[in-house]
């Protein structure tokens, strides 16, 4: 297993997580008499200072209502977030000041910006919001800056309809840097950018957490993302995460067959890619023991048979939210232990 990092910093090593989650759950109640949707099942997860984590998986599998929970966007059913140490409060007044140090950046940048606002009026409307005293001109130049927009004046009169759309994504960007935040959570970040763009928003946030310490979680469904940007990644299916640890370390030598799958249609990986079979995640529809066993392309070629019963019956432990890599599957287990 190659766990070779040195090409990239350990943050969050002296001060411990910025963010942290543990045994995070959210419930959705059913529509028409239906089971409950438990969209977050068990969720431990850390982001250090200056680190980028990246959180992958299907569709429906929870991550952005995970992401949403830990901005305070999402009210969890049980279990806990701490930001800096302290427990996440959820009054009017204590959501406000954590947003400041928390931002989100929204995957679709044409559904986050007002077309009526010019880009000064979507980026200076979180000084605004939060009662800012200095210099808002300066401020809103300089966070355009920051995004990559120079020079920035020439782009305060504009609306968003006259901007292209990685100009966009940077305006939404911009408008998370004016509070100077501590973290971003960034959903699906260059999902709706052109190829030739999504390289240039990647070098930004890699730049950002370089130059200002910024942490973030990357919230994206492509594993090649996450190899480009992420210091560590949380694959997640149905809920909970299967399998975590360096970026390097999973994805080289991704233990669980879930991540195996995700990772075989990528264009650059070689082999026969894994079509997975059975229904996609249904939250209200969790089964008994492993999560993935119904659609588990290793059980159903029979080579975990010696661990099928454990599969079908026997749930497994919530992963640890951060340091070394660690894997949810009783067939990887017991390949260790043999």
């Amino acid at each position: 297993m190659s766990t070779d990092t040195t090409a990239r910093p350990e943050p969050g090593t002296a001060t411990g997580a910025l963010l942290s989650a543990r045994d995070l759950r959210v419930v959705f109640p059913g529509r028409r008499g239906a089971p409950p949707a438990r969209a977050v099942d068990g969720v431990d997860l850390d982001i250090g200072a200056g680190e980028i984590v990246a959180l992958v998986g299907e569709s429906g599998c929870g991550k952005t209502t995970l992401a949403r929970s830990l901005l305070g966007l999402v009210r969890p059913t049980s279990g806990t977030v701490a930001f800096d140490g302290r427990p996440l409060a959820y009054s009017s007044g204590a959501l406000k000041s954590y947003r400041k140090r928390a931002q989100l950046v929204l995957q679709d940048p044409s559904g986050s910006l007002n077309p009526r606002h010019t880009v000064y009026d979507a980026v200076a409307e979180g000084l605004r919001i939060h009662g800012y005293a200095g210099d808002e001109r300066a401020a809103v130049a300089e966070a355009l800056a920051r995004a990559g927009l120079r020079p920035p004046e020439r782009f305060f009169l504009r609306y968003p309809h006259e901007l292209s759309g990685g100009q966009r994504q940077r305006v939404v960007i911009a408008g998370a840097l004016v509070l100077e935040p501590e973290l971003i959570v960034a959903d699906e970040p260059v999902a709706s950018l052109d190829a030739s763009v999504r390289g240039e928003i990647l070098a930004l946030l890699l730049r950002l957490r370089d130059e200002l310490g910024l942490s973030a979680l990357v919230v994206t469904h492509d594993l090649g993302l996450a190899w480009n940007i992420a210091d560590r990644v949380a694959v997640m299916y149905l809920g909970r995460v299967v399998e975590t640890g360096p970026v390097e370390s999973v994805l080289t030598n991704p233990r669980h067959p879930y991540t195996r799958a995700l990772l075989s249609v990528l264009p650059e990986s070689e082999g026969t890619p894994v079509v997975l079979t059975g229904e996609p995640p249904d939250p209200s529809r969790i089964p008994s023991g492993c999560r993935f066993h119904a659609r588990c392309q290793v059980l159903a070629s029979g080579a975990a048979e010696a661990v099928a019963d454990r599969c079908r019956g026997e749930d497994l432990p919530v992963l640890p939210g951060g340091g070394a890599g660690a894997v949810a599957c009783h067939w990887v287990g017991r390949e260790k232990a043999d």
